[in-house]
């Protein structure tokens, strides 16, 4: 397969810079064996069934981004990737020109960075000090927008671009499918016997990366960090008992649980996954996707043609394009069912 088999034309405007007013005022597009319906995100209690398990992503996105100086006093700026302990991280850094290893940073003013060396595209950093890279970037960081977003992190934000049920640190970006979600929802759902567990994959900034290669097949993916518990195992497994479907509430979480399935058997895991799904991909665990629309020639966007068809879900791209449907981030989303 040829990459620019995977794309689509969009127009800026409907790259949402904003999220709704409220959480969930949102559109959904929705594929099933009758074709596109448009719906609305409220109505997703009438399309689920009871025993449905959603699989929602518990990642919480970290104040990532910092701006400060080199010793030469160049600007720079750096960007966290993956915290690997109480005072290192893996990190890219802009700058005029890249830091040297053994130079130092000063960032906001007052975090003093020793550059240790590269590790591929990135740098490793030791912040040091006593106070832990959490602290800091909590007091010092901003949170790390999207590109296609052009506004700097404000408040709304700081709130907005998390969601209800963000728990464990790490990410880079939010898991975007669940932003839609406030807890009236989530308890609505409940009530009609649709239950939630949870997986975590902390979202590094390689989600938004086009795919450079001309061919598919010689993309490097790049590796996140995952869990799945074994409470989540028994959600499943459980589901499936009752005649119920999983339902992955976003592409993070439903790498998260393919990752975990690669031996042929779910199992409770842990570590990091450089998962590549592309069409022809088996599926072994998710039967129902709902996602946000996602940027031309990404692997999120094979990942949605290997789950929903190729042909029919650039169909429903096109469809929602001219219907102005919002993309990306803080734009409307999409739930797929596999047939």
């Amino acid at each position: 397969m040829r990459t620019d088999e995977f794309t689509f034309d969009l127009p800026q405007r409907l790259i949402a810079q904003r999220p709704p007013q409220l959480r969930g005022a949102s559109r959904l597009l929705h594929l099933n064996e009758g074709g596109c319906e448009h719906r609305l995100f409220a109505e997703l209690p009438n399309l689920l069934r009871e025993h449905d398990l959603l699989v929602l992503n518990d990642t919480r996105v970290i104040k990532a981004r910092l701006f400060g100086n080199k010793e030469s006093g160049g600007n720079i700026e750096v960007m966290v990737e993956r915290i690997l302990d109480e005072h290192e991280v893996l990190a890219q850094v802009r700058a005029s020109k890249s830091p040297k290893r053994g130079s130092r940073l000063l960032l906001a003013g007052n975090i003093d960075v020793t550059v240790l060396g590269r590790a591929g595209e990135f740098f490793h950093l030791r912040f040091e000090g006593d106070e832990s890279v959490s602290g800091l970037l909590e007091q010092y960081g901003q949170l790390p927008l999207p590109p296609y977003i052009t506004h700097s992190a404000d408040e709304d934000d700081d709130a907005r671009y998390q969601t209800v049920f963000a728990k464990q640190d790490g990410a880079v970006a939010a898991p975007t499918a669940g932003l839609h979600f406030d807890r009236a929802m989530l308890e609505k759902l409940s009530k009609q016997g649709i239950n939630a567990s949870y997986v975590t994959l902390h979202v590094g900034a390689g989600t938004f990366q086009p795919v450079r290669a001309e061919r598919v097949a010689e993309h490097v993916m790049h590796s996140e960090r995952y869990a799945i518990s074994l409470e989540t195992i028994e959600a499943i497994a459980q589901t499936r008992a009752r005649g119920g479907r999983v339902i992955a509430v976003g592409t993070t979480s439903l790498r998260a649980l393919e990752s975990a399935a690669q031996s042929g058997e779910l199992r409770a895991a842990a570590g990091d996954t450089n998962i590549f799904i592309t069409p022809g991909y088996q599926f072994k665990v998710v039967d129902v996707l709902l996602t946000n629309f996602h940027l031309p020639k990404s692997t999120l966007l094979m990942l949605v043609c290997a789950f929903g068809g190729m042909d029919k879900m650039l169909a429903a791209y096109r469809i929602a394009v001219d219907n102005e449907y919002r993309f990306f981030s803080y734009g409307d989303a999409m739930l797929i069912e596999r047939v």
